[in-house]
């Protein structure tokens, strides 16, 4: 329906008797950020274990599953497929066997220059069994001439380009790695005993771990028994934090990149308010990613907020034959206007992005049959003029309507009153940054690698 996905989300466990299930329920909470696949290695000191297939988090374990995955340390995966296939292969951890041992992987993000590494490796007699960027890794450290774990990951990381949030298992340690710019994120927090790394901090709630701090830009994490993680400075920190994690992807009760993402939305929502006024009777948010911001667009201007659009979050994925007519009944599936409440009524409706502009048409289309005299759409973020490299599911660039089509434009295709995006600046100044310190490719074609 939104024609943006998430990228995938990363979890480690270290050091604790239950790791498997901290996993599990980690995954669970992270679960937002990848719907395709989910999948979970261990280790207990001897072997690893790994169970991984296609499906939610719920739908690929139980208590079975989960007492077959032993050890006192684990890495999970959930998965939305930007790079590679939507094959069972191309689900995560990533698991081989090696001159060291065994290792699996975990990755969240895009490497830009997979494909010249994937075809060098191949000219080196490399066999690839899948399409996913992240076995580059597993043949770069494979294939190093470095003789402890530890070296090989940097030497394998220095090789590749892009965006990654890696966690490593071996028999005996955990890493966890983060691409010098920070592009996604991965926060370290402590649970009983032992550590974990999640890509939110939502899921260090859900198994009451305790968060420490960031997974620094360009840092190497070290797990081993019995001694507090070892830190090593691979790259000079330069971020680059993805912007859209605020924006639209993270969960709201997560704090990223050091902030709490809820109170970033419901600023841009003031902020929004502030550049895009309008007389209206009341604010409506897009549930349930433009919630916060609608909240902040209503305190700032004084308008009531309401829930005048109600969500069904019971409804899977549907593979009728995908005509104009079917999803247009998907979004009906998805979303019901309160019909009593907007009636005769001047609605201000707050989303949190505008990809192809086919959604945003329907909304406002069914809010008008239901009696909104007036439907004014104000988007919480900049136009995305953009496609990203960095591990978003963006569409092509001539699929995205705010690169084809003027403001006015898009507000006759989405067929509403008006139409007012956020401005880059007050995006930036709602998450409390600078230009040189976040990724907004997306909003301004301005790449960093």
């Amino acid at each position: 329906m939104r024609s943006l996905n998430e990228k995938c989300a990363v979890v480690g466990i270290f050091d604790h008797p239950e790791a498997s299930k901290l996993a599990y329920f980690s995954l669970h909470a992270l679960q937002h950020r990848g719907q395709e696949a989910a999948g979970i290695s261990t280790g207990d000191g001897e072997k690893l274990y790994t169970i991984k297939d296609r499906g939610l988090v719920t739908q690929v374990f139980d208590t079975q599953k989960l007492n077959t995955l032993k050890g006192h340390m684990a890495i999970g995966h959930t998965r939305y497929s930007t790079a590679g296939d939507d094959s069972i292969l191309d689900a995560q951890p990533v698991f081989a066997r090696y001159d060291l041992g065994e290792m699996s992987i975990v990755h969240n993000g895009n490497l830009t220059n997979a494909k010249e590494v994937r075809d060098a490796l191949i000219k080196k007699g490399a066999i690839f069994q899948t399409y996913m960027d992240t076995e580059n890794l597993i043949h770069l450290i494979a294939k190093s001439d470095q003789h402890h774990l530890t070296d090989r990951i940097i030497d394998a990381v220095k090789k590749i380009e892009g965006a990654y949030s890696l966690v490593f298992l071996s028999r005996t340690k955990m890493f966890a790695m983060r691409d010098p710019h920070g592009f996604r994120p991965l926060s370290l927090g402590r649970v009983g005993d032992g550590y974990v790394v999640a890509s939110e901090t939502c899921a260090f709630d859900l198994i009451g771990a305790e968060y420490i701090r960031d997974v620094e830009p360009g840092e190497l994490l070290i797990f081993e028994k019995g001694k507090a993680p070892k830190s090593i400075k691979v790259f000079e920190p330069t971020p680059k934090h993805c912007i859209f994690e605020y924006v639209y992807f993270a969960r709201p009760d997560s704090n990223v990149y050091n902030q709490n993402v809820y109170e970033m939305r419901k600023a841009m929502g003031k902020a929004l308010a502030q550049e895009q006024p309008i007389e209206a009777d009341m604010v409506v948010p897009v549930p349930d990613g433009g919630v916060p911001a609608a909240i902040g667009y209503s305190q700032q201007s004084g308008i009531p907020f309401e829930m005048a659009i109600m969500r069904n979050h019971y409804i899977g994925r549907t593979f009728i034959e995908p005509t104009q007519e079917m999803r247009d009944l998907k979004v009906k599936m998805k979303l019901s206007p309160i019909n009593d409440l907007i009636r005769g009524k001047r609605l201000i409706v707050i989303d949190d992005s505008i990809v192809r502009g086919t959604t945003s048409r329907q909304i406002v289309r069914m809010l008008k049959a239901a009696g909104a005299s007036e439907v004014h759409m104000r988007i919480s973020s900049p136009p995305t003029t953009d496609p990203c490299y960095y591990g978003v599911d963006t569409p092509d660039k001539e699929k995205l309507i705010a690169a084809n089509m003027t403001n006015e434009e898009i507000c006759a295709f989405i067929e509403a009153d008006s139409l007012g995006y956020l401005s880059n600046e007050a995006l930036l100044a709602s998450v409390n940054g600078k230009e040189e310190n976040y990724c907004t490719a997306c909003f301004t074609g301005k790449y960093i690698i």
